[in-house]
């Protein structure tokens, strides 16, 4: 609190200070603190109420089906039509995903084919290098012993 910048006669400090304007009568105070106190409660009460995200989203969901309801209750037509595109539109979404993984899947299986093939083709080189080896070792052996 401030200090009494005057004081009267008796020495009793004077009902407000002159240079900030804080009330220095008792009476004053505490409606200064009343008044404080009710705009902290406010200021925590629209804190907590931002922070509550599932409380927002209730409210949120709530007013989007109220003017939901207030359109189609005024244009019928409109609603179910747009209903439709949204749902063809989901499903078109949905369609060209199933038909990407099984493009991928394919792609994968044909990968897996073509490595297959190629381990198959280096197996069968490798046979049929040792292949002629053995049968040059052969031909050099049999050559040797005569």
């Amino acid at each position: 609190m401030s200090t009494p910048s005057s004081e009267r006669p008796d020495g009793a400090p004077t009902s407000s200070s002159p240079d900030t304007g804080t009330p220095t009568d008792p009476d004053a105070i505490r409606a200064d603190i009343n008044a404080t106190r009710e705009q902290l409660g406010r200021t925590v009460d629209e804190l907590s109420h931002r922070l509550d995200v599932p409380a927002r989203a209730k409210e949120g969901a709530a007013r989007a089906k109220d003017t939901a309801v207030e359109t189609y209750r005024k244009n019928p037509s409109t609603v179910i039509g747009a209903a439709a595109g949204v749902t063809a539109f989901l499903g078109l979404l949905l369609w060209r995903r199933r038909g990407k993984k099984r493009r991928a899947s394919l792609k994968g299986a044909a990968a897996l084919q073509r490595r297959a093939a190629l381990q198959r083709a280096a197996a069968d080189k490798a046979a049929r290098d040792t292949a002629k080896k053995a049968r040059r070792r052969a031909r050099r052996n049999m050559w040797s012993k005569r």
